[in-house]
């Protein structure tokens, strides 16, 4: 069978379409999975296999990857499927929940509302949105967690100052006030206006947002490891290191593969169109497209290309520092 052909089948797969579909709906899902797996498994296997590095740094640096993929995976599920779930009922049933108003401005010449580009643009900036807010409160959940992982993972006890226990407590979302309150962000002119001027942008909201979540994950994490009392000193450094350089060689990775690439996928998404021209999901299944795209190029370069080079260099910048004072 021609190679054209199997591309086409796959093109309309019906079970390829409804992939696409969903991660367009839950697009920060789709990378906390990917991310999940990723961290768990991939990054930890890469950072045991590092030659030439303290065993105890190994360990804090795959203590870190599991923690931050398993929080980052537990937020993602009480923070934005939520409010995945109340734009997807908007996009069912704009009328119920925007002014008339809004919808004609950000139809702006669309058959329906859900097939609008700048629709579309404020809403990805909403769910990809979630991982940008909790980027904090994941690294002071993810900085609690490596601890515990070090003890139970590797046996690695140490005295701690601090005796204090987390508790969480099960809180009933309010999806009213919730679907009011994204609905209200949706009506303001102010971002309607923003979303008309960078409609044309939206196949690039997924790679930015992942890039500006990683920046402030990294920052907040080397802010808070340095003050946090349940790591060790002599190992901290090299912690805050290791995230550092993998989180800036993978932006740096990342933006030029997918530059490069960029013409390709152009010319793949544009075959993908004419090939569901008739289907009137086509523009949600690009989407999904456009999520899957940044998601895998950062998570394996972060994951799978790094680890072994950011920790065996974050040791060793640690230890000339250390040397020179």
């Amino acid at each position: 069978m021609p190679i054209s052909s199997v591309t086409n089948k796959i093109f309309t797969n019906k079970a390829v379409l409804k992939g696409l579909e969903k991660i367009s709906d839950h697009g920060i899902s789709f990378s906390a999975t990917t991310a999940l797996f990723m961290s768990t498994i991939v990054r930890p296997y890469a950072i045991h296999k590092t030659p030439d590095v303290e065993k105890e740094n190994k360990q804090y640096a795959m203590s870190n990857s599991i923690a931050s993929g398993i929080i980052k995976f537990g937020m993602v599920e009480s923070v934005a499927l939520p409010v995945e779930y109340i734009v997807k009922k908007i996009d069912e049933n704009p009328e119920k929940y925007l002014k008339k108003t809004t919808i004609k401005t950000l139809k702006n010449g669309a058959d329906e509302l859900a097939k609008s580009k700048s629709y579309k643009l404020i809403t990805q900036f909403m769910k990809l949105g979630t991982g940008f807010i909790t980027a904090v409160p994941k690294t002071v959940l993810t900085l609690a967690l490596i601890p515990v992982i070090m003890d139970k993972l590797f046996h690695n006890k140490f005295k701690q100052q601090n005796t204090e226990k987390v508790q969480a407590k099960n809180k009933n979302i309010n999806f009213t006030g919730l679907t009011k309150g994204i609905a209200g962000i949706i009506d303001n002119p102010k971002v309607q206006k923003f979303a008309l001027k960078y409609q044309d942008k939206d196949k690039d909201i997924a790679k930015h947002m992942t890039a500006a979540t990683d920046l402030l994950l990294t920052g907040s994490f080397a802010v808070l490891t340095d003050r946090n009392k349940k790591i060790k000193d002599d190992r901290k450094k090299a912690l805050i290191y290791n995230n550092v350089i993998s989180t800036g060689i993978t932006l740096a990775l990342g933006y030029g593969i997918d530059n490069v690439i960029k013409n390709e996928t152009e010319k793949f998404v544009n075959k993908f169109k004419q090939m569901n021209i008739h289907d009137p999901k086509v523009l949600k299944y690009v989407e999904g497209i456009n999520i899957i795209r940044p998601a895998l190029i950062f998570a394996g370069i972060y994951y799978g290309i790094l680890p072994m080079f950011s920790t065996y260099m974050a040791e060793r910048i640690d230890k000339y520092i250390q040397k020179k004072k």
